[in-house]
């Protein structure tokens, strides 16, 4: 008993050391045993040790290899059980797609096992992974829930791309939601239904029926997706939601060797235009893999626009599809016709790469030309896109990129314009793409040449403009003819575009020759320096300087918020000496003396125009002329500007003052104010008021004149000294004293007067002394004349009154009365004159030899007093 009992003991313990050995061996013999129900060339691989934890076996990292290639791996592995059913959690399992091709295909005479008896053999198990990735769609990674037994499976798939619920239930599939992005959508797509899965798995399911919906762009109504087949035909339908306009038709049918879609349509709408096609698709030996397919189609694109019709063909293949080197040729030929523009491509090339993530490759002797209406007035001559060489993938453009566009404006005139460049994996902010331009052309209104050239780069997500010169040889513009401006960098423009850290900077400057004006002032050379700094095209501020010769600096800035411009100038005071160039030659006249200073801000907005504000002030100005000077002038002009209209006197009225002018007789104390709106309206006046001038011992004065004119402005003339007048006007035949008052009201706008009913009458007595060479000369010519010349040799006029008239035509017709008395050889007459007079005014300013026009009236015009008068005076 005590024998056996040993026995059973060594045994117990025999068992319990080689079970341990075995536990602790498991992952060295356990992957052998496993590989008696993997196919040829595969194995599993174990990295770790198996352990326990809370009642679960923690398993180490397995991999599964096919040869040489990994294919699966499992990381962070517990296996449990629990009410029956087994639990298998894990971290993360990565599936290597690419190495399914290493699988062997299982032989011809073996049967393929069904779908139940693949069901059949399922444990009830529950599988939760965190993340599943399968390479090379590593963007798809997400988390899977899979409960399994042999009646029922259930999937739940969550991912940041793809979300998919699932459940299989015998042969019948429902698909609970199934959503995905979708290149060009704004939402992704959305797709549901049931499916009566075949007998054998990898055949297509016998019947079934998908609906989806998907939003491409907003506001526009969403489409709706229905495929539905039966045995092996159906058709793929999407339309528009609510309206039921079919955008997309394929019918397909599906045998043991091809899928093939014959006479599929689709059209779609762009920019007012409908574009329409149709389609057609084979892929041979389907069943064999993506590796052993053939895929061939066509796809063509009908337009009809400004140039008539238009046809596009996409023909592919047949070539092989593949995970990962796909090799389809491509030919893209034919015209585009457009709207406005049209399109001719001749581009062959070759899809390369995974088919799922495919790049386009151009052969040589791709090219892209383009014609039309490119703007409301820009015709497009040739624009010609060379493409040879040019990689087109989702990572972006790589290759030399080059454009040639010729156009012209027919009332701006013609330009050419070259682009060239390369890029690397290029796509906005995402990749390298370096550029170089240069190009003229001509500007018609402004009757000039110009030229441009620079170069630039866009890296990820900051573009840059590191050179740019541009110019014109010359403008010309009404008055107006500048010399060769040019705009240049003074430092390249950076506009960083990250959403976290925008940023735009960079200084421009433009440079001007002399700037002539038809009346003979020039601007010498001047110079624009303006720097940028900001967060982005539409939204900077700017700050600079404007100087032309010593003229300014003008200090500018202001900022730009993507609809309004805003900004601000500041001219601190400066002699008036330096804007001498802008006097005409023949002016003659020499700033001496004097200050300006100004300031103004600005705003320009869409729908609002251009406004500005500011004020302008002249000090002291002082300027000489080879026959008067003008002395004291005090100028201050405050303005706005909106709307195309003017308004003087913002804060207070335009000021004028002058302290005197120097000319053939003083001109002192000028004032005269301005205010209201130019051009002026009747709800919106322009008003000239305070306007007086000291000159010849008396006064000019003009209380107020009103544009639109609705009444006449009167002119007054106050105590002015005849003697200055005529000692200003310097006449020998003649000498006139006393002093007159008048007025004149003056019309601007009227159809037939400047003046009308105007009047000049004296104040006091006049005396009126002849030259006695003068009288003598009458008489001498003209014994009548001469006799009448005795009587008014000297003469006291104690009562003179004329009315005038003046049309704006210039003519001036005066009606004078003048009585007085007359001394000459000791006797005293009474004198009478009555007189008319009409000339043109403004032929008269060309001539102010008044002594001779008096001479040659007297001549004509005078006669002797009557008898009747002569007695009542003696």
């Amino acid at each position: 008993m005590g024998r056996c009992s040993k026995t059973v003991g060594i045994i117990f313990l025999i068992v319990i050391i080689m079970s341990g050995v075995l536990l602790a061996s498991v992952s060295l013999w356990l992957p052998g045993v496993i590989a008696f129900w993997l196919p040829d060339r595969a194995r599993v691989e174990m990295v770790g040790r198996f352990g326990w934890q809370h009642g679960q076996l923690k398993l180490p990292l397995l991999r599964y290899w096919q040869g040489n290639c990994l294919l699966v791996s499992l990381d962070g592995a517990v296996l449990g059980r629990n009410n029956g059913r087994w639990l298998l959690q894990a971290t993360t399992v990565r599936i290597d797609s690419p190495c399914l091709n290493n699988i062997p295909s299982r032989e011809s005479n073996q049967p393929a096992r069904t779908l139940s008896g693949w069901q059949h053999l399922l444990p009830t198990a529950q599988l939760d992974i965190d993340k599943v990735i399968v390479t090379p769609w590593q963007d798809w990674a997400g988390s899977v829930h899979l409960t399994l037994d042999p009646r029922q499976q259930v999937l739940h798939y969550s991912g940041d791309k793809l979300n998919l619920g699932a459940r299989i239930a015998g042969r019948e599939l429902i698909i609970q939601h199934l959503t995905l992005p979708l290149v060009g959508a704004s939402q992704p797509l959305t797709l549901q239904g049931a499916l009566q899965l075949s007998q054998i798995p990898d055949a297509l399911p016998e019947k079934g029926e998908l609906t989806g919906r998907v939003q491409v762009n907003n506001p526009s109504p969403p489409l709706t997706i229905s495929l539905k087949w039966q045995h092996q035909q159906g058709e793929l339908n999407v339309s528009t939601a609510g309206e039921g306009n079919a955008l997309l038709q394929l019918p397909w049918q599906a045998d043991n060797t091809r899928i093939r879609i014959a006479n599929g349509l689709w059209q779609w709408p762009l920019a007012g235009q409908l574009l329409s096609g149709g389609v057609a698709l084979e892929i041979d030996n389907w069943q064999k893999g993506l590796g052993q397919a053939l895929l061939s189609g066509r796809l063509n694109v009908r337009t009809n626009g400004r140039g008539g019709r238009g046809n596009v063909v996409i023909s592919f293949g047949p070539g092989k599809p593949d995970w990962q080197n796909s090799q389809i040729p491509l030919q893209i030929t034919g015209d585009s016709k457009l709207t406005n523009l049209q399109f001719f491509a001749s581009l062959p090339g070759e899809l390369r790469g995974p088919i799922l993530d495919p790049a386009i490759y151009f052969s040589p002797g791709a090219l892209m030309r383009m014609r039309g209406r490119l703007l409301s007035t820009l015709e497009v001559d040739e624009a010609r896109l060379p493409l040879a060489g040019v990689q087109l993938s989702s990572a972006g453009i790589s290759g030399r990129l080059q454009a040639i566009l010729s156009a012209r404006d027919p009332s701006m005139g013609d330009f050419r314009m070259h682009l060239d460049g390369g890029a690397h994996n290029f796509w906005p902010d995402n990749g390298l793409w370096r550029w170089r331009y240069w190009g003229q052309g001509q500007m018609k209104p402004l009757a000039a040449s110009w030229d441009v050239k620079g170069r630039g780069s866009w890296q990820d997500t900051q573009i840059a403009l590191e050179s740019l010169s541009t110019g014109f040889d010359k403008l010309s513009y009404g008055a107006v003819n500048v010399n060769a401006p040019r705009l240049t960098l003074d430092e390249p423009v950076r506009w960083q575009r990250d959403p976290e850290h925008p940023s735009l900077n960079g200084s421009f400057k433009l440079d001007a020759r002399e700037t002539r004006f038809s009346y003979g002032g020039l601007l010498p050379d001047s110079h624009l320096a303006l720097t940028l700094t900001g967060r982005d095209p539409a939204w900077f501020q700017w700050r600079g300087t404007l100087q032309a010769g010593d003229m300014g600096p003008v200090q500018v800035s202001g900022r730009w918020d993507g609809q309004r411009l805003r900004g601000q100038a500041w001219w601190p005071a400066q002699s008036l000496r330096v804007f001498q160039p802008l006097l005409s030659p023949n002016l003659k006249m020499r700033i001496q003396d004097g200050t300006l200073r100004a300031q103004a801000a600005f705003s320009a907005a869409t729908g609002q125009g251009f406004q500005a504000g500011g004020h302008f002030v002249v000090g002291n100005g002082y300027a000489r002329m080879p026959d008067n000077e003008i002395q004291g002038v005090n100028f201050s002009l405050p303005f706005r500007f909106k709307q195309q209209q003017w308004y003087f006197g913002a804060k207070g009225p335009v000021e004028l003052r002058i302290a005197g002018i120097k000319n053939q007789f003083d001109l002192k104390n000028i004032t005269a104010d301005l205010q209201g709106w130019y051009p002026w309206k009747r709800q919106q006046p322009l008003r000239l008021s305070n306007v007086n001038v000291d000159l010849m011992d008396g006064k000019l004065s003009m209380a107020s004149l009103v544009m639109p004119q609705q009444e006449a402005a009167n002119v007054r003339l106050t105590h002015i000294s005849l003697s200055k007048f005529v000692t200003a006007l310097n006449p020998k035949q003649f000498a006139l004293s006393g002093y007159v008052n008048g007025m004149l009201p003056l019309w601007l706008n009227d159809r037939q007067w400047l003046v009308h009913n105007g009047w000049i009458a004296n104040e006091g007595p006049l005396t009126l002394r002849l030259d006695k060479d003068t009288a003598d000369a009458i008489s001498s010519n003209n014994m009548v004349a001469g006799a009448a010349m005795d009587w008014l040799r000297y003469m006291e006029i104690s009562r003179s009154w004329a009315t005038i008239d003046l049309n704006n035509l210039g003519w001036l017709k005066m009606t004078a009365q003048v009585d007085g008395a007359s001394q000459f050889s000791d006797r005293k007459q009474r004198v009478s004159l009555h007189y008319t007079h009409r000339e043109n005014l403004f032929q008269l300013w060309r001539s102010l030899r008044f002594g001779d026009n008096l001479q040659s009236w007297v001549e004509n015009n005078a006669s002797l007093p009557s008898q009747k008068d002569a007695s009542d005076d003696k």
